[in-house]
């Protein structure tokens, strides 16, 4: 039997506020154990949280980001369950009435474009986290996490391939870092998934049992996760088995999930308005002036330097997925750069150099201007192509401008015309045995020919002039 997979996945993003959502505590990742809290993240008796404000604009951008209708009312609730890095007791969150509902993302996977509709966008804390490792029989709580603020990103079930999952995540945080409200760290734990999947006989509308899965901190691991759920659950249907509704766990380094807990559902968690808080009232006034301070989206960039810069959308994709890499590409644009020819070095050598020190953009040493004028050598003949990029590659590892390092390595590309022909009438001279196969038909050789004029002139000869020297003197007389 055919069968089809139904997935849904619920994304929890750390915001980026100084302080937590409803203390003054800090939210800095890495500090000392319990060395940043206080007396409301810990849950002591009689104590009153105030809501972080600017969680509650963060949350509005992303919401507006997403295509969510904002609720000029919303409130907080008590989300009641016990386990150690829980202080209070309950988390407080938001239930019946969330900040952002109905709101959507477009995704494209394999060429094809597909629409994902966000449930909601709602405002919690976070847990504190239970510590097992490296403590014999004992388990310590750190609390520092506890009442940071949260996210949480529920989609629709629209998601029907591991791909199409990892193609949401990655566009979610696309648009989390685009707004500044999520740094999308994955391994630090500031961005979480939870992906719940059934499957069911394709062309059936019913919906199978659902399966939640924890601790998934990768793109790739959301693909793999999925993949082994969902052959497991067929091959229990397919063995004549059930479905338990339960929670499992992913475990990466054995590339599988086991079970964790049964299911929990609304009701188990007695969830009932926060009394503490009093209700969001998110004015008009607010919500437009949070929408008009929103960046250009992702997916308007990407159009607008196809239509714009005439890229391809292969570049426009890969350059405006970060909003710095496609700062650091306009910026070298409006310096004077060709628009192709800066997306070419910065998908490949800038990348490249990027990739094998594991830097961002951001820590980039070279500025886009820096690109421009090496271009610009370029251009007006001062260094070849293939000079150009070894001296990139300098200008990168010391911080050198093009013209200086050409300055200091006399790398100068000769254009004198009466050198170029010495070296071509040297490179003919010396290898008749090719001329003569050339002249015969065999045009391949033109490549060999051009390779022993540019290692005789140490790469510095013009390439144009070599080819058209040696157009004139290998065509028969």
């Amino acid at each position: 039997m055919n069968y089809e997979a139904v997935i849904g996945l619920e994304v929890h993003a750390q915001m980026l506020t100084g302080s937590k959502m409803f203390c003054g505590c800090s939210t800095t990742f890495g500090a000392e154990p319990n060395t940043q809290t206080c007396q409301i993240c810990i849950g002591m008796p009689g104590v009153l949280p105030v809501m972080n404000r600017k969680a509650l604009e963060f949350t509005i951008r992303t919401g507006l980001s997403t295509n969510c209708t904002i609720s000029p009312y919303s409130r907080f609730a008590r989300k009641n369950y016990f386990y150690p890095d829980l202080p209070k007791g309950y988390q407080i969150s938001q239930y019946e009435l969330p900040i952002c509902e109905r709101g959507y993302l477009d995704i494209t996977v394999e060429g094809v474009r597909k629409r994902i509709g966000i449930t909601r966008i709602h405002m919690e804390e976070d847990a504190g986290k239970n510590i097992h490792e490296g403590s014999g029989n004992h388990s310590f709580v750190d609390l520092n996490r506890a009442g940071v603020p949260l996210m949480e990103i529920v989609s629709e079930p629209d998601i029907r391939t591991p791909a199409e999952a990892a193609a949401y995540m990655r566009k979610l945080r696309t648009v989390l870092r685009y707004l500044g409200v999520c740094d999308g760290n994955m391994e630090q734990g500031s961005l979480r998934c939870d992906a719940n999947v059934s499957i069911r006989p394709a062309g059936i509308r019913e919906l199978g049992v659902k399966v939640e899965m924890k601790n998934i901190n990768s793109f790739r691991f959301v693909e793999k996760a999925l993949e082994y759920e969902i052959r497991r659950q067929m091959r229990i249907l397919e063995e004549g088995g059930r479905i338990i509704q339960e929670t499992r766990l992913w475990d990466p380094a054995t590339g599988t999930t086991h079970s964790m807990r049964t299911k929990e559902e609304a009701h188990d968690y007695r969830y009932f308005p926060e009394p503490d808080l009093v209700p969001i009232m998110a004015s008009e006034e607010m919500i437009e002036a949070i929408k008009v301070s929103l960046p250009e989206r992702p997916d308007a960039r990407e159009e607008r330097f196809i239509s714009g810069y005439g890229l391809p959308e292969y570049d426009a994709n890969l350059l405006t997925t970060e909003r710095t890499t496609a700062d650091w590409f306009e910026e070298a644009v409006k310096a004077g750069g060709n628009p192709k020819t800066v997306s070419n070095w910065m998908m490949g050598d800038l990348m490249r150099l990027l990739n094998e020190e594991n830097r961002t953009v951001e820590e980039c040493p070279l500025n886009p201007q820096a690109l421009v004028e090496m271009l610009t050598l370029v251009d007006n003949g001062t260094i070849s192509g293939k000079i150009a990029k070894g001296i990139f590659e300098a200008m990168y590892r010391t911080g050198k401008s093009a013209l200086e390092i050409v300055k200091e390595k006399g790398l100068t590309q000769i254009s004198d015309s009466g050198v170029i022909e010495k070296a071509v009438d040297d490179v003919i001279s010396k290898h008749p045995g090719e001329v003569e196969r050339f002249r015969g038909g065999d045009e391949k050789l033109t490549g060999f020919f051009v390779g022993q004029v540019m290692k005789a002139t140490k790469g510095k000869a013009n390439p144009q002039l070599v080819n058209e020297l040696l157009k004139k003197r290998l065509s028969p007389s």
